[in-house]
């Protein structure tokens, strides 16, 4: 039987026919299932357990205390600066904080772990029993929200990093990463989709952003994601899971999900059976690859950590000195000190400024056009808000997207788009000409918007006398068109527009033109 398949090739999917055996139709409905489990780095400018630093890129091993180097007779010390950073997290989260939390022992042998063991909490947590609420996106669907479980947040030291010469056939370590301090969060299997879990991810990261806990930095290694799927029939326990590691990039995630789901399915369809595995996710092929598989349940034999103590923390708003070394980490303190979550800021935008649900979404993932939003619709009230909106999301980001750029790495300041902005109102330049002005602005770094619409004639023409030659001329040249509008068609009105536009150069002020094309029109008719 001859059958359509998916042949990857690099980037790209082929396809090709190919003799292959008729698929079984899968009978029933089938649910796919994801939780995420995400590593984040904790914003501390010194280790979990030790006095080095965590700036990233510093020289190989130079970032190496005795303590992170394993040497025997050292001890740890927890950084007070990462409790309570990881406390702002959970309570951001809505976490239930745990009074005491402890840590423990995970042994495993790997040769960037010098000790042995990684210290981190597996009996009892920083905290439990937290909530996201987020909003997904996907292409042609309805934006709607998803909530989902936090069943977990701990803290833990990093290992090292292992580099692979393969010229010279030698494996060398770099311990600047071991004992970095890390957040993990373990969520439920809530989600369904590689679009909810990038969904997922990408608020995380706001979220982490906004309360300084985490730089995000997923290029840095600061933000590490492992995904954990499944596919069952509904009504039935949940099937065998696999674990893709380390996924480096949100719409990696996205991509990865769905792959692994889809690759689930196929397996199934043709009579197979998941294997309990770990996969990595390679981002050229764009498919997962097996790393090891899990029958066998590794023993990690957890022991609690005899050199540190429990943690415990103040519960109560007593009026504690939180600057105290010597005091215990007040939680009602630091609780007072959250800033405004992201959807919160999204549910103000469609409030007060009556912003449809998308736009607030978008503004809200690109804090930067956020920031040049709310200063210019202060600054400049008589715009309306969906002038101010349609040239930012349609216009710059669109710009940015095309030459494939972070809106913060675009060279225009707020000042710029102000003055673009209010010159746009104020109808001296049209559409066209702010969209150069974003291309001008940004190629050569500097320059005033009013000098550079001088020096490169961008002004709007709204000269009467001029905008009608210009229609005269394209009624003549757009003669088919003009007989069409006139025996009713209006849409053919449009053709002759763009007639005006062109030989204007893009320059004419359309109100007028409009105006203009309709009056010489009906007169000529009579």
């Amino acid at each position: 039987m001859l059958k359509k398949v998916n042949i990857f090739n690099g980037n790209s999917i082929r396809y090709l026919s190919l003799q292959v055996q008729p698929v079984k139709e899968l009978k029933g409905k089938w649910k796919s299932v994801v939780g995420l489990e995400v590593h984040a780095q904790i914003a501390s400018e010194s280790k979990l357990f030790s006095g080095s630093g965590t700036a990233f890129g510093a020289p190989l091993n130079s970032a190496v205390s005795y303590f992170d180097a394993s040497i025997p007779g050292t001890l740890p010390v927890l950084n007070r600066r990462c409790v309570e950073l990881g406390i702002k997290t959970a309570l951001a989260l809505g976490c239930k904080i745990n009074e005491v939390s402890m840590f423990d022992r995970k042994h495993y042998f790997y040769a960037d772990l010098p000790a042995g063991f990684q210290i981190t909490q597996q009996r009892a947590a920083l905290a439990n029993h937290g909530q996201m609420t987020f909003p997904v996106i996907v292409p042609g669907r309805k934006v709607y929200h998803k909530t989902v479980q936090l069943l977990q947040l701990q803290l833990e030291q990093d290992s090292g990093k292992s580099l692979h010469d393969e010229q010279m056939r030698r494996s060398l370590v770099d311990l600047n990463r071991a004992g970095l301090p890390l957040m993990e969060l373990v969520f439920a299997p809530d989600l369904a989709t590689g679009e909810e879990a990038a969904s997922l991810i990408k608020e995380l990261i706001l979220i982490l952003r906004r309360l300084k806990t985490c730089s995000c930095k997923m290029e840095e290694g600061a933000l590490r994601v492992d995904a954990n799927i499944s596919i069952h029939k509904e009504g039935e326990p949940l099937g065998t899971r696999t674990e893709v590691k380390n996924i480096g990039s949100v719409r990696s995630i996205s991509q990865a999900v769905t792959y692994e789901i889809q690759r689930q399915f196929d397996i199934v369809s043709q009579g197979g059976v998941i294997i309990n595995e770990t996969r990595s996710w390679d981002a050229e092929k764009r498919c997962t690859i097996a790393m090891r598989d899990k029958e066998v349940v590794q023993d990690y034999r957890f022991m609690p950590e005899p050199n540190l103590p429990p943690l415990r923390l103040n519960m109560l708003d007593d009026g504690t000195d939180d600057e105290d070394p010597y005091s215990l980490v007040s939680v009602p303190t630091l609780a007072k000190d959250l800033p405004e979550l992201p959807e919160e800021t999204r549910v103000y935008l469609v409030e007060h400024y009556k912003l449809n649900q998308e736009v607030a979404i978008i503004l809200v993932n690109e804090p930067i056009l956020l920031d040049h939003f709310l200063k210019i619709i202060k600054q400049l009230p008589a715009i309306p808000t969906k002038t101010i909106t349609n040239f930012l999301l349609n216009d710059l980001l669109t710009y940015c997207n095309k030459v494939n750029i972070d809106v913060e790495d675009c060279h225009l300041t707020y000042n710029h788009l102000k003055d673009i902005l209010k010159a746009l109102h104020a109808e001296e330049i049209n559409l066209q000409a702010a969209r150069k002005l974003i291309e001008l602005l940004h190629e050569y770094h500097t320059g005033e918007v009013n000098e550079l619409i001088k020096t490169h004639k961008l002004e709007q023409i709204s000269d009467i006398n001029l905008i009608t030659d210009y229609c005269q001329k394209a009624i003549e040249n757009q003669a088919k068109a003009a007989k069409q509008y006139q025996s009713g068609k209006a849409k053919a009105l449009f053709a002759i527009v763009g007639e005006v536009a062109k030989l204007s150069e893009q320059k004419a002020n359309m109100k007028i033109v409009v105006k203009c094309l309709e009056n010489l029109l009906k007169s000529s008719k009579k």
